[in-house]
C-alpha cells in the first residue's frame, strides 16, 4: 500500500505540474495578443447534478479568468473566449464575434495559441533534462567495457548472438550503454559488431526486427550477463533459513540451470503467474515450495524452500555495478543546457520512431493508462528518477497533443494551417463534428488503454 501511495504521488505531481504549464503556454499567447482566457483549471470540473465540479476556484477582481481545480484528474483546460473547444459553448458562437475573441485574431496568432501548450511542454522537458544533469551528471556503464558481455534468448541466437558477446554498435552507430535505444538500433540495423572470444567480429541482421517482441519476450532478447550471484540475504528469509549465503551463487531452480540473474527472475515470473490460477492452499503451497541448487565456497547444496506469499526467496540481487566500475560525466551549468537538449532530442526521436507499433496488433495491446505510467515512477521517494519521469511525461504529451486528432492541439493546428493556406474558413458546423469525432476517438483510446491496466493486473493479458 505505502509503495502505491508513493507512486500516485509521484504520478499526481506529475502530471498536475505538465498540465498547468501547458496549459499556461495556451493562455500565455492568449493574454500576449489580448484574447480573453474565461477559466484555467487543472483537472476537469465536469458537473455532477447541482455540484459544479470545482474542489476549488477564485477570480480575482481584476481578471476575467477563473482559475481552480477540478474534480476529475485527466487533464485540465484553459476555455478561451470565442473558441470551440471541448465546452461546446454554443451559445457564446452564435453571438457576434468580438474584438477580445479567438476567433477575431488573425490565423497566426491562432496557430502561437494553440501551439503554446506543445511548445511548454517541450521546452519544460529540455530544460529538466538539462537540470537533472547539472545537478546529478550522468553515470552509466559503457557496453564495450562490460567484459562478462550479454546474455541472448534462442531467437537472438537464431541470428548468430552467443553468451558473452560484447557489443560495440552497428551500421547505424557506437553503442554507449545498455538502454532500450540499443534494442531499437539492433532491430533496425543490418551490421553489428561484437567482441566474442577476444576477437572483432561482424554478424549480419536483418534490419527490420520487431522492437514490440524483442521486449516483450521472456527470456528477453538481450540483456546484460550478471551472474547469479547473492548480493545478500534477508533476515529471516526463505533464503537465509536454507543456509543462502552472501556470495553463493544460485545454480539451479526447480530443475532448471541457472547461471544469471536474468534467467532467475523469468523462472520466478513464471511461478508468480502459475500461482494467481491456484484454486487451494495446498496448491499455492506446492507451487511456493521450489528446489534450489546452490554453490557456496566449500561445496553445491541441493534443498528445497518455502516461498513467502508474496513469492519471494529473499535474496539480493547482485548488479551492473556490483561487477564494473561506470564512467561518471559532470556538466557545468552552460554544459548541462546542449547535453540536455541532445538529451531530450534523441528521447523525442525513439518514442516518434516506435510510435508505427502502435497501430498493429501486438502495439494496441502494448498501450497502457494511468496505472502503467504511475507503475513507471520508483517505488521509493527518488528525486532524480521523478524529475526524469517527469521529463519523459512532458515529451509524451508535446507530441501526443500535436497528432493531427480533432479535440487536441494538433487538430485545431490542422485546421488552422488549412485556413492559412487557402485563407477559408472551415464552417463552425464542421468544426464543432470534429470536435465531437476528436473526443469520441480520445475517450476510446482511453478506454482501451485503462482497460489493458485492468487486464494486466488480473492476470488476462501480460
Amino acid at each position: 500500500m505505502e509503495i502505491f501511495l508513493i507512486r500516485l504521488l509521484q504520478f499526481v505531481l506529475a502530471i498536475s505540474l505538465l498540465v498547468f504549464l501547458h496549459e499556461g503556454g495556451h493562455m500565455f499567447f492568449s493574454k500576449l495578443f489580448g484574447i480573453r482566457v474565461e477559466k484555467f483549471f487543472i483537472f476537469f470540473d465536469m458537473s455532477i447534478g447541482k455540484w459544479s465540479g470545482k474542489l476549488f476556484s477564485f477570480k480575482p477582481k481584476t481578471s476575467d479568468t477563473e482559475y481552480g481545480v477540478g474534480w476529475l484528474p485527466l487533464g485540465g483546460y484553459c476555455k478561451i473566449a470565442g473558441m470551440i473547444d471541448e465546452s461546446f459553448d454554443k451559445e457564446q458562437m452564435a453571438k457576434p464575434a468580438q474584438p477580445w475573441e479567438f476567433r477575431s485574431k488573425p490565423a497566426w496568432q491562432r496557430l502561437l495559441v494553440m501551439i503554446g501548450g506543445v511548445l511548454v511542454n517541450f521546452l519544460l522537458a529540455l530544460f529538466i533534462y538539462s537540470m537533472v544533469l547539472f545537478a546529478w551528471g550522468e553515470q552509466f556503464v559503457p557496453t564495450k567495457d562490460m567484459t562478462m558481455g550479454m546474455k541472448f534468448n534462442k531467437e537472438a541466437k537464431a541470428l548468430g548472438f552467443a553468451d558473452h558477446d560484447i557489443l560495440l554498435g552497428t551500421d547505424l552507430g557506437t553503442f554507449k550503454d545498455f538502454n532500450i535505444d540499443l534494442v531499437r538500433e539492433l532491430s533496425e540495423a543490418t551490421r553489428v559488431d561484437i567482441i566474442r572470444d577476444g576477437k572483432h567480429i561482424s554478424l549480419h541482421l536483418p534490419g527490420n526486427l520487431n522492437l514490440l517482441d524483442m521486449i516483450k519476450q521472456s527470456p528477453r532478447f538481450v540483456a546484460p550477463y550478471i551472474p547469479s550471484e547473492v548480493a545478500l540475504t534477508e533476515e529471516g528469509s526463505p533464503a537465509q533459513k536454507a543456509g543462502i549465503a552472501k556470495g553463493d551463487r544460485i545454480i539451479a531452480l526447480n530443475g532448471t540451470r541457472i547461471e544469471t540473474w536474468n534467467e532467475f527472475q523469468d523462472i520466478m515470473a513464471g511461478l508468480s503467474k502459475k500461482l494467481e490460477d491456484a484454486k487451494t492452499g495446498s496448491d499455492s503451497l506446492a507451487l511456493r515450495t521450489v528446489s534450489i541448487t546452490y554453490a557456496n565456497a566449500k561445496d553445491t547444496v541441493e534443498t528445497q524452500l518455502v516461498l513467502t506469499p508474496e513469492m519471494k526467496m529473499g535474496v539480493g540481487l547482485t548488479s551492473l555495478l556490483s561487477y564494473y566500475e561506470p564512467v561518471k560525466v559532470e556538466y557545468g551549468f552552460f554544459e548541462s543546457f546542449p547535453a540536455g537538449t541532445r538529451y531530450g532530442i534523441n528521447i523525442l526521436k525513439g518514442y516518434v520512431n516506435d510510435m508505427k507499433y502502435v497501430f498493429s496488433t501486438d502495439g494496441v495491446k502494448s498501450l497502457g493508462g494511468f496505472g502503467a505510467i504511475g507503475s513507471l515512477f520508483p517505488p521509493t521517494w527518488d528525486w532524480h528518477m521523478f524529475w526524469m519521469m517527469t521529463a519523459f511525461l512532458s515529451i509524451i504529451l508535446a507530441f501526443m497533443n500535436l497528432l493531427p486528432i480533432p479535440a487536441l492541439d494538433g487538430g485545431h493546428v490542422l485546421f488552422l494551417l488549412y485556413e492559412m493556406i487557402t485563407r477559408r474558413k472551415p464552417s463552425e458546423n464542421v468544426m464543432i463534428w470534429a470536435e465531437y469525432i476528436g473526443i469520441g476517438i480520445l475517450v476510446l483510446l482511453m478506454v482501451v488503454a485503462n482497460l489493458n491496466d485492468v487486464l494486466r493486473f488480473i492476470g488476462i493479458m501480460d
